[in-house]
C-alpha cells in the first residue's frame, strides 16, 4: 500500500473571498504535485481544506504590534498617549517579526497598523478562530500547530529571484514560473501553471505552500527565546532558509 503523501496548503488572503486563492501541495520523496488551486476560496473552504493538511501557510498578518495594541487600549480608555516622535510611532508599526524580515531581506514588509491591511488582518484573526474552533492547531509563532504566516515575495526574493513587478505584470509571472520549473523539476503543477500567470493570487497560493514546506521541515529563521512570548501574540513570518531544492530533500 502506498503511503499516503504530506500536504501543505497556500492561502494568498484578501479581505473577502474575491482575491483569496488556496493552493494544495502533495508530498512524496523526491516529488511534489500541486494539487489543487483555486479562486474566490471563502473562510468555510480554507477551514476544510486544513483538515487535511499538515501545514498550512498563510500569507496575512497573525497579530498587530504589542506597542500598537497598547497604544489603541490606553487611548480608547482616555490614558494620555503623547506622541513620542518618529522612532516611537514606528515601533506602533512593525512587529518583532517584521524587523525580522528587514534584517533578511533588506525591505519592510506592509505596516498592519498603518498600511491598507486592516481589513485583511480582520478577517485573519478571524479565520484563525474559525480553524481553532474545529481543532486545527494555532500557534502564530509556526513553532508547533498547523498554520505559519508567510510572505511569498519575501520567499522569492531570499531564493534569490528578481520579482519586481510581478503582482502587476503576467509577463513576470510566466518568467518566474519557467524559473520554478526549471529550479523544481520534482514539482509538477499540472494543468494549474496557466492559472498562476494569470493570477498573481494563484501564483502567491504557490509559494506559500512551498513556504509551508519550509514550516513543516522546520527550514526557517525561527524566533529567539526572547522573541517567541512576542511571536505568540503577534504572528511570526515564515522566511525560509536554504535553497528550494531543500523542500524535497
Amino acid at each position: 500500500m502506498e503511503e499516503s503523501p504530506w500536504r501543505t496548503g497556500g492561502v494568498d488572503l484578501a479581505a473577502g473571498a474575491p482575491g483569496t486563492a488556496l493552493a494544495v501541495i502533495a508530498w512524496s520523496p523526491g516529488r511534489a504535485r500541486l494539487e489543487s488551486l483555486e479562486l474566490n476560496a471563502d473562510d468555510k473552504r480554507i477551514v476544510t481544506a486544513a483538515a487535511g493538511l499538515d501545514r498550512l501557510g498563510i500569507d496575512c498578518a497573525f497579530g498587530w504590534p504589542d506597542e500598537f495594541v497598547a497604544f489603541v487600549a490606553a487611548h480608547a480608555s482616555g490614558v494620555a498617549t503623547p506622541d513620542g516622535g518618529i522612532e516611537w510611532r514606528r515601533t506602533l508599526a512593525y512587529r518583532e517579526t517584521d524587523r525580522a524580515v528587514h534584517a533578511a531581506i533588506g525591505r519592510w514588509p506592509l505596516s498592519v497598523s498603518t498600511d491598507r491591511l486592516g481589513l485583511t488582518a480582520m478577517r485573519c484573526a478571524g479565520l484563525l478562530s474559525r480553524l481553532a474552533a474545529n481543532g486545527v492547531a494555532v500557534d502564530r509563532s509556526a513553532e508547533s500547530g498547523t498554520v505559519a504566516e508567510v510572505y511569498p515575495g519575501a520567499t522569492l526574493r531570499l531564493w534569490g529571484w528578481d520579482v519586481r513587478g510581478y503582482r502587476l505584470d503576467a509577463d513576470v509571472r510566466r518568467r518566474l514560473l519557467a524559473r520554478l520549473i526549471d529550479e523544481a523539476p520534482w514539482l509538477v503543477l499540472g494543468d494549474h501553471a496557466e492559472l498562476m500567470i494569470r493570477s498573481c493570487d494563484a501564483f502567491d497560493a504557490v509559494i506559500a505552500a512551498l513556504s509551508a514546506r519550509a514550516a513543516l521541515l522546520r527550514r526557517y529563521g525561527r524566533p529567539s527565546a526572547a522573541q517567541i512570548d512576542r511571536a505568540r501574540r503577534e504572528g511570526w513570518v515564515v522566511l525560509p532558509t536554504g535553497h528550494l531544492a531543500d523542500l524535497v530533500s
